[in-house]
C-alpha cells in the first residue's frame, strides 16, 4: 500500500493523456499532480517529497531523457517511468541505464502502470531508509575526537588486533588511555562490540 503522502507526477504534453491517466490513478487511490511539461515540473520540483514521475519522452522543448538527465544532474532521486508512442530502443537503453524503472510505449494497460509505480515506490523508501541509516551512521562517526577516530579506524582497518594493548602499542599510549577511548567510542556511536563498529564503518563508508 502506496502511503497517502506520496505524489504521482504525470509530464506529458498530451491533454487526454494526462487527463486519463489522472483518472485511472486517482480512482486507485494514488495522489496525481499533472504537468504538460518538463519545465512546468522542474519550477515546483520538491526533491524531498516521495514521489514517482510518469514522463513522456517526446515532448517538445526539454525531451523527457533530458529532464531525466536534468534529476540525475541535481541528485533527485524520484524514479521514473517512461511512456512513449515512438521510443526506440536507443532511447529505452539510455533511459534504464540512467536508472528508469520501466520505457512503456503507448498504449499500455493501466495495472501494469500501477505495477511499475507500486515497484517505484518500494524502491524509492528501500533507497531512502538506507541513505538515513548511511548518514545517521556519519554523524555518529563525526562526533569523535581525532583520536577516537585514530582508534576506530585501527580497529576497523585490523579486527584482529583490537586489544587495548595492541592499540596502546600501536599508538604509543598506556592501556588504560586506551580503555578511557574505547568507552567513549561505545558511548558515542552507541554500540556495544567491536562488530558492531564495523558494521558502522561499512555503512558510513556505502554510497
Amino acid at each position: 500500500m502506496v502511503p497517502t503522502e506520496t505524489t504521482v507526477y504525470i509530464i506529458d504534453d498530451d491533454d487526454d493523456i494526462r487527463s486519463s491517466l489522472s483518472r485511472a490513478l486517482g480512482k486507485r487511490g494514488f495522489q496525481v499532480a499533472t504537468f504538460d511539461s518538463a519545465a512546468a515540473f522542474l519550477n515546483v520540483c520538491d526533491p524531498e517529497k516521495p514521489g514517482c514521475i510518469i514522463l513522456d519522452q517526446g515532448m517538445p522543448g526539454m525531451t523527457g531523457l533530458e529532464l531525466q538527465q536534468e534529476l540525475v544532474t541535481k541528485r533527485v532521486d524520484l524514479p521514473v517511468i517512461f511512456i512513449t508512442g515512438h521510443g526506440g530502443v536507443p532511447e529505452s537503453v539510455q533511459a534504464m541505464k540512467a536508472g528508469a524503472i520501466d520505457f512503456l510505449e503507448k498504449p499500455f494497460r493501466t495495472d501494469i502502470l500501477v505495477e511499475r509505480i507500486d515497484a517505484a515506490f518500494e524502491g524509492l523508501f528501500e533507497n531512502r531508509k538506507a541513505s538515513e541509516k548511511t548518514r545517521g551512521a556519519r554523524r555518529k562517526l563525526a562526533s569523535l575526537t581525532p583520536r577516537e577516530k585514530e582508534i576506530v579506524d585501527m580497529m576497523v582497518a585490523d579486527p584482529s588486533k583490537t586489544s587495548s594493548k595492541d592499540l596502546a602499542r600501536s599508538l604509543d599510549i598506556s592501556p588504560r588511555t586506551v580503555e578511557h577511548h574505547r568507552a567513549r567510542i561505545l558511548e558515542k556511536l552507541q554500540i556495544k562490540s567491536v562488530v558492531e563498529l564495523i558494521d558502522l564503518a561499512i555503512v558510513a563508508n556505502s554510497s
